[in-house]
């Protein structure tokens, strides 16, 4: 009987955790070991991570991931969220405290870009939807203020490269987070030199690209003497959370999609190539990196960072709800009520949610709403709705029909979203698993070990090991009706 442990480091925007997964007899189990907030810290009028916080979290969910172990674990591997960074000086010094992509340094940096480079050469070089968070446009920020770490900086580490070179010593670029840059060449595979060069952009701190899988070292001697556990192989999964949740989307054949679904959204599909044309740049689709040097094409939709503003606020006025309270409420609402776009520029920034919401309702001529659940159910019909909207453009693309959409990751836990989900698309949704980057974090492990065989074999242990929930279409006629409103509504 062969038995493989691995450890996945999981952060999220919102919170990050520990999970201790075991593959067995081609059955896979996990069980989470350590949970931690992610805040954010406002630091002379930036926003920044704390990085300090986060590095100690995954050192306690590590020693909490191996206690009680007499067998080796296999490996230990970080995802994260995109486009974030950290920089790394002369020596291995750690050179500030990385800045989140919220903070509004980039705002207007896209129509500097685009003044040096037109906006169809940026897509054609590296086929990425534009948004102002991505690295490219943070990069280009700090250039403009002429920032001092510029020019002490050598090299430029995503969050997940960061913390496996804190484990393990080695500082490279992983390839599905690299690609989330907007720096990257997703045709050739590299980083693309002549954009940077064209936006004099210090080419020079990206690093080595390796693919999903690499085991890029054992951990540091001194991280295990600290921890008082035995070293253990470093793995770079698909270091970006959804290449990772991809992995483990249960799917079979290919008239399917998926979305990734938690603070953001992420609609779209597996291809072996990317789509860089007109059409793919129309409609703003985006070409990132998969395990297996797969491409994800898919766009980004600001997710349940609409329910979790809007909880927030509610916090701050007194009123505690958990998240499925604040569902239940929603449930009991009339439906599509209120729309809005989730997309909408306002929305992207903390604070004020529902007077955001507000302000779109008035702008477009929509009751406001009245009671904590009806805002909550403007965030999850308006998300539906987006769902089908971008669906549409991916089968328009595509030229071809998408037979079952997938919903994978914290935000499948949401039954009444999966059901608008259907309901809005027409199609049957699967729900499951929740814990969708844990576990292709850790397959990515397996494979790289040769626990696992391939990406196949990864998936039919996910449709063995972990239930899906079926929702079928169902008021497909008042779905039909509010996506003609909300096609009017929405202005991205």
């Amino acid at each position: 009987m062969s038995v493989q442990r691995f450890v996945a480091m999981d952060l999220g925007a919102e919170s990050g955790r520990a999970l201790l997964g075991v593959l067995e007899d081609d059955r896979f189990s996990l069980e989470e070991k350590h949970r931690f907030s992610n805040p954010t810290a406002r630091v002379n009028g930036r926003w920044h991570w704390n990085l300090l916080a986060q590095w100690e979290h995954i050192k306690e969910g590590l020693k909490k991931s191996l206690a009680g172990l007499s067998e080796p674990v296999a490996g230990v591997g970080v995802d994260t969220w995109g486009v974030d960074f950290g920089l790394v000086g002369r020596g291995g010094e750690l050179l500030g405290n990385p800045v989140t992509y919220r903070d509004s340094r980039t705002d207007g940096v896209m129509e500097k870009v685009f003044a040096r480079v037109p906006r169809e050469k940026v897509f054609e070089a590296t086929g990425i939807q534009f948004m102002q968070l991505n690295t490219l446009y943070q990069l280009y920020a700090m250039r403009e203020a002429s920032s001092p770490l510029l020019d002490v900086a050598e090299q430029l580490l995503f969050m997940p490269d960061l913390f496996h070179w804190l484990l393990s010593g080695k500082a490279v670029n992983e390839f599905a987070i690299a690609s989330t840059s907007q720096m990257f060449d997703p045709v050739r595979k590299h980083w693309a030199m002549d954009l940077l060069a064209s936006l004099d952009l210090p080419a020079h701190l990206l690093g080595q690209i390796v693919p999903s899988g690499t085991v890029l070292g054992t951990l540091r001697k001194e991280v295990a003497d600290e921890l008082d556990i035995h070293p253990m192989p470093v793995i770079a999964p698909a270091s970006h959370d959804t290449g990772s949740a991809v992995v483990s989307v249960p799917a079979s054949g290919e008239s399917w999609c998926y979305i990734s679904s938690g603070t953001w959204s992420l609609m779209g599909v597996e291809l072996p190539q990317p789509i860089i044309n007109a059409k793919s740049l129309a409609l703003n689709y985006t070409n990132e990196g998969g395990f297996g040097g797969s491409i994800r094409f898919l766009k980004n939709i600001m997710g349940l960072w609409l329910v979790q503003e809007c909880r927030r606020a509610f916090v701050a006025d007194g009123h505690d709800h958990s998240y499925a309270e604040l569902t239940q409420m929603a449930e009991r609402a009339e439906p599509f009520r209120t729309l809005v776009d989730p997309d909408h520029p306002p929305m992207f920034k903390p604070g004020g949610m529902p007077g955001k919401i507000e302000e779109f309702a008035k702008q477009t001529r929509q009751p406001t709403p009245n009671t904590r659940g009806e805002y909550i159910r403007a965030c999850l019909d308006s998300l539906a709705l987006t769902y089908r909207k971008t669906l549409d453009g991916l089968e328009d693309i595509l030229g071809r029909r998408i037979e079952v959409v997938h919903i994978v990751g914290g935000g499948s836990q949401n039954e009444l979203l999966n059901q608008l989900t259907a309901n809005a698309c027409g199609r049957p949704v699967l729900a499951g698993p929740v814990e969708a980057t844990g576990i292709g974090n850790m397959l990515v492990q397996a494979i790289a070990v040769g626990a696992v065989s391939d990406l196949s074999a990864a998936r039919r242990i996910v449709r063995e090991s972990f239930p899906v929930k079926l929702f079928e279409p169902r008021d497909t006629r008042d779905a039909e009706r509010a996506y003609a409103r909300f096609r009017e509504l929405a202005v991205t």
